[in-house]
């Protein structure tokens, strides 16, 4: 049995209108709030807030509304092609919004879009399971997430192209248009080249005699966990939440903070991001040779440290010095660090068929740490400074070292992995 790459990676142009979307509302939205509407930092936070608020609730519900749909075009297709349309048509009113300056018109437009994202991100993730045999969803999960990141790095080069230096309120139409476009684009690959109902038959044929094995071990998965384990995955827990209030309070506000406390204009603080991205695509590799060698718990504590390190040494530039793109390498390399190891380490102390319920953790805690730490970060750019920023990300990464310290199990040594892609497989 062999992945079938180019249909994955087909399959993976949905995830990839997605990425492309998020990194430029991480990026653009906080500049808008900020210097357009001159919404406080504690309030913007908030606002930044809301896409993961509207997660918890609504990508279980749509993801849900899929696994029950049944048409000519397959479960997912549909939710795809309604939520792109409507986010692309939405987005666009956006920086109409901000160069009008009406305030009610941006957010509703923002709203609008958030649910319209939320319409089809489940059914996306959930494409290339329902397309890919069980023994290759690994390889599939890789390449997905590789489209991701692919999609994240065409916004960021997108910015620094398309929005001036020396402009204060710059328009954000093209860039937003831009979007917009490879959104539609990768959606009409999409559905022009993956007939999903087909192939989906298909592949249930492929997995028919894995269902049994599933079936047998439902009784397994309800047993409760043994106290030690419980404690473990509580300690996991609370390392991903606090890692992610670290990590997101630096991406939901380092465009700002370039511009106040660095004095960089434009969309040139792309470039610092760029290359974090960069530089984790390039590292999965050797940090999967790395966790296969010395275990996931060992990776993951180099990685926060490593994180805490980077961000404390952020706090010490007053000023954009181009050292500062090799601090953000680092933050690369060792969030792939964490990311590729924290998850497996949370679904590894599931029992049989608790597999989707440990996930439901997991993305519980991270995407919490993601409404909480906009909030809690911004009130202090507004009320304290600039310069809490680092110092922020910095204690948070602390405190997920050592509640890190305190996890026990989830460590099995992974096998090396059996082909270079298989190296880049995290969760979506």
């Amino acid at each position: 049995m062999k992945l079938n790459t180019r249909r994955t990676v087909l399959v993976g142009m949905a995830f990839l209108s997605i990425c492309t979307f998020w990194q430029m509302y991480e990026a653009v939205i906080p500049l808008i709030l900020k210097h357009t509407f001159h919404i406080g930092d504690t309030l913007s936070g908030a606002i930044m807030a809301l896409d993961n608020v509207l997660a918890l609730f609504m990508l279980p519900i749509f993801g849900s509304l899929s696994d029950r749909t049944h048409t000519r075009f397959g479960k997912r297709t549909p939710y795809i092609v309604v939520g792109t349309l409507a986010s692309c048509l939405f987005m666009l009113l956006i920086p109409i919004a901000d160069q009008m300056g009406i305030f009610w018109m941006f957010i509703t437009a923002l709203l609008l879009v958030l649910v319209s994202m939320s319409i089809y991100r489940s059914p996306a993730v959930a494409l290339m399971p329902d397309l890919t045999p069980k023994p290759l969803r690994s390889k599939g999960n890789a390449i997905i997430n590789l489209m991701g990141a692919v999609g994240g790095m065409v916004t960021l080069i997108l910015i620094q192209v398309l929005v001036p230096k020396n402009d204060p309120s710059p328009s954000y139409f093209p860039l937003f248009a831009a979007v917009a476009g490879i959104m539609l684009l990768a959606v009409v690959l999409l559905v022009c080249t993956i007939p999903e109902k087909k192939l989906a038959e298909e592949t249930a044929a492929l997995n028919g005699p894995e269902e049994e094995e599933e079936s047998s071990s439902k009784e397994e998965g309800h047993q409760a966990l043994p106290p030690e384990v419980k404690k473990s995955l509580i300690f996991l827990l609370f390392s991903v939440a606090f890692w992610f209030m670290a990590y997101n309070a630096i991406t939901s506000a380092f465009s700002k903070y370039a511009q106040i406390q660095w004095g960089m204009t434009g969309g040139s603080f792309a470039s610092s991001l760029l290359v974090a991205t960069g530089a984790a695509i390039l590292s999965y590799i050797p940090v999967g040779i790395l966790a296969s060698r010395v275990g996931r718990k060992k990776t993951i504590l180099i990685g926060v440290a490593v994180l805490a390190l980077c961000f404390f040494t952020g706090a010490l530039f007053h000023t954009y010095h181009p050292i500062v793109n090799v601090v953000f390498a680092l933050v690369g390399v060792s969030w792939a660090a964490i990311n590729v190891n924290s998850y497996p380490m949370v679904v590894e102390m599931s029992r049989g068929s608790s597999v989707g319920k440990f996930t439901g953790y997991y993305y519980t805690f991270s995407m919490a740490a993601q409404i909480i730490t906009p909030v809690f970060s911004g009130a202090l750019l507004e009320h304290v400074g600039y310069w809490t920023l680092f110092p922020y990300a910095t204690l948070f990464a602390v405190l997920a070292f050592v509640t890190m310290l305190f996890v026990r199990h989830g460590d099995s040594k992974p096998l090396p992995a059996k082909s270079r892609l298989e190296a880049f497989d995290t969760p979506d």
